[in-house]
């Protein structure tokens, strides 16, 4: 698996309104741009700091992950996405090491990337994200 970077770090709230004044009055940073994924039923809000972005995500419906994750945990980091030079390969050598995957697959992602996720239960309880172009 060839991971370069922390991609970005995904942070579940509320309302990215609300949460945007904390990163951009209080952190400094500033928010350049949001998108809907209607296929995972969520808003996104990206910000930069260094080669790390923070990705604020909010539910666009009750049945979204989100808004589950929300119900049972709060608001908070939701999950870590490493950059990966081809996330299909990095998802097949994951699972063959005995990982447990929740997408075998990539799919489309916020920024146009492709992601895949490695199910929590075999990453320490870290819902990870691998993410790329490829």
């Amino acid at each position: 698996m060839n991971l370069s970077h922390i991609e970005h770090i995904g942070i579940a709230v509320n309302s990215i309104e609300e949460a945007k004044s904390y990163f951009e009055d209080v952190l400094g940073l500033k928010c350049y741009t949001t998108e809907k994924v209607t296929d995972q039923k969520v808003k996104t809000a990206f910000f930069k700091i260094g080669k790390t972005k923070i990705e604020l995500l909010e539910a666009t419906s009750e049945d979204s992950p989100i808004a589950k994750f929300i119900a049972k945990k709060g608001q908070g980091i939701h999950h870590i996405a490493f950059a990966a030079d081809d996330v299909n390969a990095s998802l097949k050598e994951a699972e063959e090491k005995g990982i447990k995957l929740i997408d075998k697959q990539s799919r489309k992602g916020a920024e146009g990337l492709n992601i895949g996720f490695l199910h929590p239960k075999s990453t320490f309880g870290v819902l990870t994200e691998l993410c790329g172009t490829k």
